[in-house]
């Protein structure tokens, strides 16, 4: 099999070791197998996202001698995302939450001081069409979760192993945040 890993890197600040370490990995596995190294740039917090550390990210990769075989934006698939939540919407895959980040905080803090591990507790799913509308007319806006199913996964990873993870260990993934 041939593999295609990528790196990922935000364009909301330079390049640090972590990330340098990680795009290396990547490479140096990509490369060692005949696959491909792609460079996905996730510019899609507009806030904080900026085109000069863009252009520093990309050079600073080119410094290091780590070349990419493709290059994708996040933005540039923000319509084939947008397919992919109704899809999960519609398979009941995919759930809107409408806590702000200040009420999910005081969430794992509570779940800390109780020594329990900072997993949501599927609040949004408990929520009825009107919660929901009156939320939106607090001038809330929702961020979806990804349902993941119950159960315990399985897998061998090259470096650690045999792994597996409970899935009720974890919370249900934001796929989709509020902004």
């Amino acid at each position: 099999m041939i593999p295609t890993v990528r790196f990922a890197p935000s364009p909301t600040g330079l390049l640090h070791l972590g990330n340098a370490r990680l795009a290396l990995v990547n490479w140096l596995f990509a490369r060692a197998r005949g696959g491909a190294f792609v460079l996905r740039i996730d510019d899609t917090d507009e806030a904080r996202s900026r085109l000069e550390f863009d252009a520093a990210l990309r050079e600073d990769l080119a410094w290091l001698g780590l070349g990419w075989d493709s290059l994708v934006r996040q933005s540039d698939r923000l319509g084939r995302y947008a397919a992919a939540l109704e899809r999960l919407r519609g398979d009941g895959r995919a759930y809107n939450c409408y806590e702000t980040e200040d009420e999910l905080a005081a969430k794992r803090k509570a779940l800390a001081a109780r020594g329990r591990p900072p997993v949501y507790d599927r609040a949004g799913l408990g929520l009825s069409e009107p919660d929901k509308r009156a939320l939106e007319a607090e001038g809330r806006r929702p961020h979806w979760r990804f349902l993941l199913k119950p159960g315990t996964i399985a897998w061998d990873d090259l470096v650690r192993g045999r792994q597996t993870v409970s899935m009720a260990s974890l919370s249900d993934p934001v796929v989709v945040r509020a902004d």
